[in-house]
C-alpha cells in the first residue's frame, strides 16, 4: 500500500545516499533487516529520514513529510490495508479534497471516519450533482410537468457552495468535519502491535569482524572528533 525509502541521514551528510525500500505495513524484524542495510545500527548512526514514497491511493506521497516516524506510518498503513475498495475510493477523494491531510495524525483521523464524507462517484458537474440529489436521494420533488424546465445546475452549484463540496477523482465529496471523532492524539495512541521499529541487533550479537569494523568507525569518529581546531590567524 505504501512504499518509504528511508535514508541513513549521517551517511547522506557525510555525502553518501544509503537507503533502501521499506514495504509498510511491515514487521520488527523487516525494519531491525532494512536498518541494518542501510547502516542505521544506533551506535553510529541513529538517526533516518525519508527520501521518496510510493503509493497506491492517488496524491497521498505528496502529504507525508521527510521526517516521519516508522511506527505511526506503520499503523497508518495497516488502517488503509483494512479498508474496503469503497472506502479507498473515498479515502483518495478525501485526499484530493485536502483537508485533514497536513499530517499523518490528520490522515489516521481521516482513515478511521470516512463515514464523515459524502462521496457521489461519476458526478462531474454542477448539472450532474443536481439531478444526483434530487431524482436519486429526493432532496427535492419535481412535478413532473416542471422538471424539464428545473435548473438543476444551479441547484448542485448552490449545494456545493453551501456544503463546501469539491469535485475530485470524477466526483463529487463533502465533509462533515464537526462530525469526525478525533481519536487519535498521536503517537502515544499507536497500539502496540503497530509499533515496528528497532535497531539491529545489539553490537555484542555481530561477528567479530562486524564489531571490529565498527569499533573502529567509533574510534576514528572520536579521534577526529578530539583533534585540537588551529587557532586563527591574527591579521
Amino acid at each position: 500500500m505504501i512504499e518509504a525509502f528511508v535514508t541513513n541521514i549521517g551517511k547522506y551528510a557525510e555525502g553518501e545516499l544509503c537507503g533502501d525500500w521499506l514495504k509498510l505495513p511491515t514487521t520488527k524484524e523487516a525494519v531491525q533487516s532494512l536498518l541494518a542495510k542501510i547502516g542505521v545500527d544506533g551506535v553510529l548512526y541513529e538517526e533516518y529520514f525519508i527520501t521518496a514514497y510510493n503509493a497506491d491511493i492517488d496524491g497521498l506521497s505528496e502529504c507525508l513529510g521527510q521526517y516521519e516516524n516508522v511506527d505511526e506510518l506503520n499503523y497508518f498503513a495497516s488502517l488503509l490495508d483494512d479498508l474496503d475498495d469503497w472506502d479507498l475510493e473515498r479515502m483518495e477523494a478525501a485526499i484530493a479534497h485536502g483537508y485533514y491531510t497536513g499530517s499523518v495524525k490528520d490522515l489516521i483521523n481521516v482513515a478511521q471516519n470516512l463515514d464523515s464524507y459524502d462521496f457521489y462517484s461519476d458526478i462531474t458537474d454542477h448539472d450532474d450533482l443536481g439531478r444526483y440529489l434530487i431524482d436519486e436521494l429526493g432532496y427535492e420533488t419535481i412535478p413532473e410537468r416542471l422538471q424539464d424546465y428545473f435548473d438543476y445546475d444551479s441547484y448542485g452549484e448552490t449545494y456545493c457552495t453551501n456544503e463546501g463540496g469539491e469535485f475530485v477523482n470524477g466526483g463529487f465529496i463533502t465533509c462533515h468535519g464537526d462530525s469526525i471523532s478525533w481519536d487519535y492524539g498521536g503517537m502515544e495512541d499507536i497500539p502496540d502491535e503497530y509499533r515496528v521499529f528497532a535497531f539491529p541487533e545489539p553490537p555484542e550479537k555481530m561477528p567479530i569482524k562486524a564489531q571490529l569494523e565498527m569499533y573502529g568507525k567509533m574510534a576514528l569518529a572520536h579521534a577526529v572528533a578530539d583533534r585540537p581546531t588551529p587557532e586563527r590567524a591574527e591579521r
